[in-house]
């Protein structure tokens, strides 16, 4: 739905809603503090301007992400303008740039408007420890992810040459770019140029809260986890669900290729590799035949899901790939002055959000702060993964979340139907944010909830929409 197609009933309801808004005497929405947070409305992708004060009356700008969905349409044009803005808002000066994972829906923006990238001046980069070459279990993950893609890659195309094209498969493979366009290791090379070497920084749980010069705000570094069975943990437990919408589901439902379609999951249809699409090659030789064996000898597996010997570990191995990928995001709590929080969690999925419940600092004055106590003074969250199944944890998430003001939604919901992806946003979570904002729930892609944020406080225009803090 576009802004401009309000109708007078939903200019009413906005209203309402603002009312409601206003009538809660919470300080956000006015930007008081002189914080604000951007929401570019490029489409299904993240792309994040935070504004804090400094103490030289100045502003420091924080950027997370720039990417859009492959497919959607005008993409470059779009990006170039959200780069653009940001260029105009910052003065061509950003104080930090964050890449939180390798997804083209996070990153295509850097290729789309690399020349205008070049033009910033950036001081610092972080990226996620998963990306440090020095990192032993990094360099393990990127090997299997690697593994995974080209194993991917190389059966799409037999199937295509055969005749039988996967659709669901080329679009998981999408979330890593495409022929002609770059891909997100590309993207990933370029954002590492954008500042001096000594100020790249791969961030890990255990390091110290940093604060950036001149602020007083505090970032904490949440997840990934180094730890791989905790990154390996996509998915909710089959017997204590943590997340929203998925009590009946069981491991397999989760599947891209299994019987039940993952009805509950953002990717909902039955989809199988033939077997004769991996004969030869050498990813499923290795990996799923055996080494000395490049055909199965049961002549009655011809759509034997490649995943099956799988089931007890991961989903699917195209699920698995995007899920492992979304695993590794870079979660960040940044601890306001007064110690409200703003939670940027990425795409980060189960594994990710549980290992939050251990982690502890200390501030400078010895007193303990906790990856729970970061959550309970949580005031604006950017809801991960677009609002899908398994990227917001129940009790171990939004329900510690008591301070929780404002959700924003980075999501495109025609589009997620175009790919296939019925679940994205999943309405039991989109119900659940709505209840605990009582109402401040933003989608880039909803006309009326936009409304209401603009009468409740926030700023709202094609482009993005911007709240104050």
């Amino acid at each position: 739905m576009n802004i401009e197609s309000v109708s007078a009933k939903e200019k009413a309801a906005a209203k309402t809603a603002a009312n409601q808004m206003e009538s809660s005497g919470h300080r956000a929405g006015n930007s008081r503090r002189g914080i604000r947070v951007r929401m570019y409305r490029q489409g299904l992708g993240d792309c994040f301007l935070i504004t804090l004060p400094k103490a030289d009356r100045g502003n420091c700008f924080v950027m997370i992400d720039c990417g859009v969905i492959l497919g959607t349409p005008e993409a470059g044009t779009k990006m170039r303008r959200v780069v653009e803005d940001i260029s105009t808002v910052t003065g061509g000066n950003l104080d930090l740039l964050v890449a939180t994972h390798e997804h083209w829906d996070h990153l295509s923006g850097f290729l789309q408007a690399q020349d205008l990238f070049e033009k910033l001046a950036v001081k610092q980069v972080w990226l996620s420890w998963t990306e440090d070459p020095d990192d032993g279990l990094g360099k393990e993950l990127r090997n299997e992810h690697i593994a995974l893609r080209n194993g991917l890659a190389a059966a799409s195309v037999r199937m295509r040459l055969g005749g039988s094209a996967n659709n669901r498969l080329d679009s998981m493979l999408e979330f890593f770019g495409a022929k002609g366009q770059g891909t997100t290791s590309d993207a990933l090379k370029f954002v590492k140029t954008l500042c001096r070497p000594q100020d790249l920084h791969y961030c890990r749980p255990s390091d110290p809260p940093r604060i950036l010069p001149q602020t007083s705000a505090r970032f904490y570094v949440l997840g990934p986890p180094h730890d791989k069975k905790m990154i390996m943990k996509y998915n909710p437990s089959k017997a204590h669900p943590e997340t929203y919408g998925l009590a009946m589901v069981e491991s397999r439902a989760f599947q891209l290729m299994s019987n039940s379609g993952g009805r509950d999951a953002p990717f909902d249809n039955v989809q199988q590799i033939p077997l004769a699409a991996t004969v030869g090659v050498e990813f499923f030789r290795r990996h799923y035949w055996g080494a000395d064996q490049d055909y199965p000898d049961d002549g009655d597996q011809e759509w034997r899901r490649i995943d099956s010997e799988w089931l007890d570990q991961a989903s699917s191995l195209a699920l698995q790939l995007d899920n492992a990928t979304n695993n590794t995001s870079l979660a960040l709590a940044i601890e306001l002055e007064d110690g409200d929080v703003l939670l940027f969690a990425a795409d980060a999925q189960v594994g990710n959000w549980l290992s939050w419940q251990e982690l502890s600092w200390k501030d400078s004055q010895g007193k303990l702060i906790s990856g729970p106590d970061l959550l309970k003074r949580t005031v604006l969250y950017k809801v991960g993964h677009h609002c899908s199944h398994n990227a917001t944890l129940r009790e171990k998430g939004l329900e510690q979340m008591e301070s929780l003001f404002w959700a924003l939604i980075p999501v495109d919901h025609a589009m997620a139907l175009k790919k296939g992806w019925g679940k994205m946003p999943l309405p039991e979570l989109e119900r659940a944010l709505k209840e605990k904002t009582q109402g401040r729930l933003i989608r880039v892609d909803d006309a009326a909830l936009s409304a209401a944020a603009a009468n409740g406080g926030a700023t709202m225009t094609d482009l993005f929409i911007e709240v104050g803090l």
